[in-house]
């Protein structure tokens, strides 16, 4: 196919299709899930109203509608007995590589235990079933996963405990306290969705083959898998033990910058302000205190000092994954379950992104420009 469109490289920019889910725009530092602000929506409201916003289109009228939404959850967070026999040794194969691609193979099990159908062959309401049983699933199987592959038994979920609450007992196998719990609640809720990133595009192209919700969403898993997508938080704490010390700081950054490197934790491909899911988790950090946040606050400062001296009329701040990982290194996360805990929140907004999809039947099939040899060619003889 022809054609003489200049496309800009990454797709950055180009409009795809129309969404009622949510935005971001980056030159005011704002996003928002429906007609929302996210960040409201994080320090206001709890994992589960969200989920019914992205899901039902509207947030719970009342408690009684929020109990009844997170009662219909809470036994899907239970795994079948084919899913959950096959975990340990699911897990001593990806023990080097890590839950989130144990979850790749696991969704695909739950699929087809469950009996998940494509999804172009179902009902709105039979498609919003199976996303709804993919995500409650999705922390019992990576806490199980990551569990397992350091030798100790999972821990089964609890009815009784909200979504951030019950991931922490999973991972753990004792009762988060509240503050902790509601600490990656809220980071949880920040992290929901955030535009047509990678693997919620990924996510929208299978779902337009009318393909079932977990081959969708294994899909969005392996592009979130990518280390320029889902991987930095735990680099950015791996940063600030690189630099150790304060009197460091200075020389580190400036080594790391003038040789070209990035530096993990700052800039964003589409906030050119402050990422306001940053504001919010230093906020969060700031209100744990210790040496960790305070190392952490003096390291962006000068960060962003020596990038404004060295790179003047460029806006580099920090991201999310910044703050998020010295939350979660707070709340007694392990680094390796940082970007797990991350998918754990995004699962929801791809499906609701999934179901979206789903409701039209145009299948996506962009093109590509050719940039090889003339052809017609005369194919060569083999010599």
């Amino acid at each position: 196919m022809n054609t003489t469109a200049e496309v800009p490289r990454g797709l950055a920019g180009v409009v795809v299709t129309e969404t009622q889910l949510g935005d971001v725009r980056g030159l005011e530092g704002f996003y928002h899930y429906r007609e929302y602000s996210a960040v409201e929506l994080a320090e206001s409201r709890t994992f589960e109203d969200v989920w019914h916003l992205m899901f039902r289109g509207a947030l719970p009228a009342d408690r009684a509608e929020r109990d009844a939404f997170a009662a219909e959850i809470a036994p899907l967070r239970h795994l079948p007995a084919a899913v959950r026999d096959a975990l340990p040794a699911l897990a001593r194969a990806t023990a080097a590589s890590g839950p989130l691609a144990g979850l790749r193979t696991a969704l695909s099990l739950l699929g087809a235990t469950a009996g998940f159908r494509p999804v172009y062959d179902l009902t709105p309401e039979a498609r919003a079933a199976d996303a709804l049983a993919a995500c409650a699933a999705v922390p019992t199987l990576l806490t199980a996963l990551h569990r397992l592959g350091r030798g100790l038994d999972p821990v089964e979920p609890r009815d009784d405990l909200p979504y951030a609450a019950n991931h922490l007992w999973m991972l753990t196998g004792e009762e988060p306290a509240p503050v902790r719990a509601r600490a990656v609640e809220r980071y949880l809720v920040s992290t929901v969705d955030h535009g047509f990133n990678a693997s919620t595009f990924t996510a929208r192209v299978i779902a337009s083959t009318g393909a079932d919700v977990a081959a969708c969403l294994t899909g969005a898993i392996g592009a979130l898998s990518g280390p320029l997508h889902g991987g930095a938080p735990s680099r950015a704490l791996d940063t600030l033990d690189a630099i150790g010390t304060v009197d460091r700081i200075g020389p580190w950054i400036r080594e790391r910058v003038l040789a070209g490197d990035r530096i993990m934790g700052f800039g964003h491909p589409v906030y050119r302000t402050e990422d306001p899911r940053s504001r919010m988790l230093r906020g969060i950090a700031r209100d744990f205190g210790g040496p960790l946040v305070d190392f952490a606050v003096e390291v962006e400062r000068q960060v962003e000092e020596i990038l404004a001296e060295l790179k003047p009329g460029r806006e580099l701040h920090t991201n999310v994954e910044f703050y998020a990982g010295v939350v979660m290194e707070l709340c007694g996360l392990p680094r390796e379950m940082f970007t797990p805990t991350f998918c754990a929140a995004r699962v929801v907004g791809w499906s609701a992104n999934i179901l979206e999809q789903a409701a039209d039947s145009k299948i996506i099939r962009p093109a590509a420009r050719y940039a090889g040899p003339t052809p017609p060619r005369p194919v060569p003889p083999l010599g």
